[in-house]
């Protein structure tokens, strides 16, 4: 569906410090660092797309996380849901709603919900049924039409 999705920084290397490690953890695969531009990307394996970048606006403008935008990545587990969270808080990431089942969503969604240090909102979320797997799951989630 995605081809690629860019954050906004205002500071490279410390969201570097940040989103290497929490996507290491997720295992997204590093991809490229251009300190020069400044920007990097990380992927899904084995496809090269679709692509996580992150780096300053290319109009030089100074970075602001948008209100209600979110990148959310998938998770393995739920376990793996709670260690990205602590993570990332131990990274410079600040909390925006503890790891938990969000039956709001669907009876399965388990997510956790942190700001980078720049404040764009991130979500890690798995929705599967515990000790089955997150990944493959498919939600109890409609859409009314």
């Amino acid at each position: 569906m995605f081809s690629h999705i860019m954050v906004g920084v205002s500071d490279f290397k410390r969201a570097m410090a940040f989103y290497t490690p929490v996507l290491q953890a997720l295992g997204v695969q590093f991809r490229f660092l251009e300190e020069d531009h400044p920007w990097a990307g990380w992927q899904s394996s084995p496809d090269p797309r679709p692509l996580f970048l992150i780096g300053r606006p290319h109009n030089q403008a100074p970075h602001h996380p948008g209100n209600g935008q979110m990148v959310a990545f998938l998770a393995a587990s739920r376990q793996q849901v709670q260690d990205v969270h602590a993570l990332a808080l131990a990274h410079g990431g600040t909390c925006d709603g503890p790891p938990g089942l969000r039956p709001e969503y669907h009876a399965n969604y388990y997510g956790a919900y942190f700001r980078d240090p720049d404040g764009n909102k991130l979500c890690v979320a798995c929705h599967g049924v515990e000790g089955n797997g997150c990944l493959a799951a498919k939600a109890d989630f409609t859409v009314a039409e």
